[in-house]
């Protein structure tokens, strides 16, 4: 059966190996007499949150929703530069993904708009097709009508004769 260690001197080595700067987990499990395998068992187990120490779990540009991408661009509207670049490396992301989510969204809203006006000219245009028919019908009968009624006075002129 393997050594016991408690939370705190758990958590005391998370916050250590979190917070140790270029050194290896190795060395750090070496300082503290401990196996380093253990060490990241207990790294893995904690989701890499320790006491005290903030470590956000990476995030690739492609795992922000569409929501978290709307807040980044919100954010950082205003900056410009290296206070840009600042709140990138904190986020993990480049510039250059802030302009495409930028410009996604700008699609999204132009598509979207422009959906309804081709909607509402698809509408226009059936109706104005439907009309467009029901006077061609019309004016078919009103033409059907003229040659019948020709064709009926010339029968009658020719028996008045």
């Amino acid at each position: 059966m393997g050594i016991r260690y408690t939370e705190a001197f758990i958590e005391q080595a998370l916050f250590k190996v979190y917070s140790r700067g270029e050194r290896t987990v190795k060395s750090v499990a070496v300082e503290l007499n401990i196996n380093h395998h253990t060490l990241k068992n207990w790294m893995k187990r904690k989701n890499r949150i320790a006491v005290g120490v903030s470590v956000k779990k990476e995030r690739r540009p492609q795992d922000w929703n569409a929501e978290q991408q709307l807040a980044a661009l919100h954010e950082t509207h205003a900056l410009s530069g290296e206070p840009l670049q600042v709140w990138c490396r904190e986020n993990g992301l480049f510039t250059h993904h802030l302009t495409s989510w930028k410009t996604a969204f700008c699609t999204e809203v132009k598509t979207a708009t422009g959906s309804r006006e081709i909607r509402v000219l698809k509408d226009e245009n059936d109706r104005l097709k439907r009309e467009l028919t029901r006077k061609e019908h019309a004016l078919a009968e009103a033409a059907a009508l003229l040659i019948l009624q020709k064709k009926f006075r010339a029968l009658w002129e020719d028996e008045v004769k």
